[in-house]
């Protein structure tokens, strides 16, 4: 990791506030125009209604891998529309070029609907670890950045997950049925005993934000995709919160973890988290 990070940091040190507005002009461009003026043929659907991609979602993709890839020559971007079209581009998670990860519009779903609820996600990886992220709500005004070691802010105030208030119940945002194997309902179910307040997610971004900010307590989410995660994760943990799988180690965007997985405000939520997952 140390390794991995110092090659990038001076990277770091002169672009992060050109990926940022990398990040923020993809947006100002391409899905704040069409935010509530989407037209029926702007929005199709993928696996299923909960499934969607619009013209923002490709053309924000389009206009942030340019800029990326640009601002650091030989990197590669692994985004969630170009790994629908092709699934093969996933497998550069598995090298060790840096890889942006990146998510256009997360929440399409509340975007389609004219939802103030989405965000734009985009993460630096390297070698298996998340050095720098990115999470933009342009409808909410909230820019949130984490640095592998340096902390988390919010429009650039310091975030502090903090811990759940004694005796008060854990909010907890949990997956969209749709996207749950039976197991994984079985284990979500663990959830609804006296203590805990089980909710359907929306946003993955804007839960992790939620929870970096000690808005949420915790998330319970079923599925590894890294555009999904790769952002919030970091933005949680440099927050001073942790994250975990059911078999009690730090979710993997690689894949492979045992699922549902928790990220939440401090350790021991954590590991209360995924003890009720049956972990």
């Amino acid at each position: 990791m140390i390794e991995h990070f110092s090659e990038l940091r001076g990277f770091l040190d002169r672009h992060l506030d050109d990926v940022t507005e990398a990040v923020r002009e993809a947006a100002a461009a391409e899905i704040v125009p069409r935010f509530r003026q989407l037209a029926e043929d702007d929005v199709v659907q993928k696996s299923g209604p909960h499934d969607l991609v619009t013209s923002a979602d490709r053309l924000a993709e389009l206009r942030l891998t340019d800029a990326l890839t640009a601002l650091l020559p030989g990197s590669v971007v692994v985004g969630e529309e170009a790994v629908h079209a092709d699934p093969k581009v996933y497998g550069a998670l598995e090298g060790d070029t840096p890889v942006w990860i990146v998510d256009p519009v997360d929440g399409t779903r509340q975007f389609v609907h004219g939802d103030p609820g989405f965000c734009t996600l985009v993460a630096l990886v390297r070698g298996g670890e998340t050095l720098a992220s990115w999470t933009y709500a342009p409808a909410l005004g909230e820019l949130a950045i984490a640095v592998l070691g340096d902390g988390a802010t919010l429009n650039g105030t310091r975030l502090a997950a903090g811990a759940p208030a004694d005796g008060a119940p854990l909010n907890v945002a949990t997956s969209h049925p749709d996207f749950t194997t039976p197991a994984q309902k079985e284990a979500l179910l663990g959830l609804r005993v006296p203590g805990v307040d089980p909710r359907p997610c929306g946003s993955a971004g804007l839960e992790y934000l939620a929870v970096a900010r000690g808005a949420g307590d915790a998330t319970a989410f079923s599925w590894e995709a890294a555009w999904d995660h790769a952002a919030g994760l970091l933005l949680v943990t440099e927050a001073g919160g942790a994250h975990l799988t059911r078999d009690r180690v730090p979710f993997r965007y690689r894949g492979g973890n045992a699922l549902p997985f928790t990220a939440a405000r401090d350790l021991a939520t954590a590991e209360r988290v995924v003890k009720l997952l049956g972990g």
